[in-house]
């Protein structure tokens, strides 16, 4: 199954480091980030995973629960997690899935349906498409996802101001133009007519064009 944004996220049940848990209950009213690993006790994921976990208080703010996933047995997790924290400074604060059986991997179109067999025996290059993000709204639909190579460390500030982006944007009919960060201004897209943004921006916009209108940030 091939994955679009704006599909619903493939449910499943699964073993986690926090116990058995059902996907979309586990989301409830919350928006939701998983991000996956090729494999337990790989070096750039152990980075990762220890920054991740420092950046809860952020995600808190954000309403965002943050799952991990590899498809090594949950008990080899528990192992890693020791080395995360040593050599991190902090060990995983959040769910980390077990996907032993390549189900999730599968599902999330990161390895393909066909692919035999289960986790044993494989190798983090087996796994080199299991280096995922997907942005998950309360809707339980997919908002975004990034692929990354083995070798490039994922950028979660920039994961962060990705989240920032698409929560505003469902909140206001706005868009957000290059490098945007929180509070700066943001893009009145071409669907909202001129005078529908008079209400919505009653402080007005400044038009470079008449289909770029740049306006403060709606609080």
């Amino acid at each position: 199954m091939s994955i679009r944004i704006g599909m619903i996220a493939p449910d499943f049940t699964a073993k986690t480091t926090e116990g058995e848990i059902r996907f979309h209950d586990w989301i409830g009213d919350n928006w939701a980030i998983l991000f996956s690993h090729p494999k337990d006790y790989t070096p750039v994921c152990t980075t990762e995973l220890g920054y991740a976990a420092k950046l809860k208080p952020e995600f808190d703010k954000r309403n965002t629960k943050v799952i991990g996933l590899s498809v090594d047995p949950v008990e080899n997790h528990t192992g890693w997690a020791k080395d995360i924290e040593e050599t991190q400074g902090t060990a995983p604060n959040f769910p980390m899935i077990g996907d032993t059986d390549l189900n999730v991997a599968k599902l999330y179109d990161m390895l393909p349906e066909a692919e035999p067999g289960s986790a044993e025996g494989r190798t983090a290059a087996d796994n080199a498409t299991v280096r995922a993000v997907f942005i998950i709204g309360p809707d339980k639909k997919i908002k975004a996802f990034l692929v990354y190579p083995m070798t490039s460390g994922r950028n979660f500030d920039e994961i962060l101001r990705l989240l920032d982006s698409i929560q505003l944007t469902a909140k206001h009919t706005v868009a957000t133009p290059v490098n945007w960060q929180n509070g700066q201004d943001i893009i009145i897209p071409p669907s909202v007519s001129d005078e529908d943004a008079k209400k919505k921006f009653p402080d007005g916009w400044k038009a470079l064009k008449p289909y770029l209108r740049v306006a403060k940030q709606p609080k």
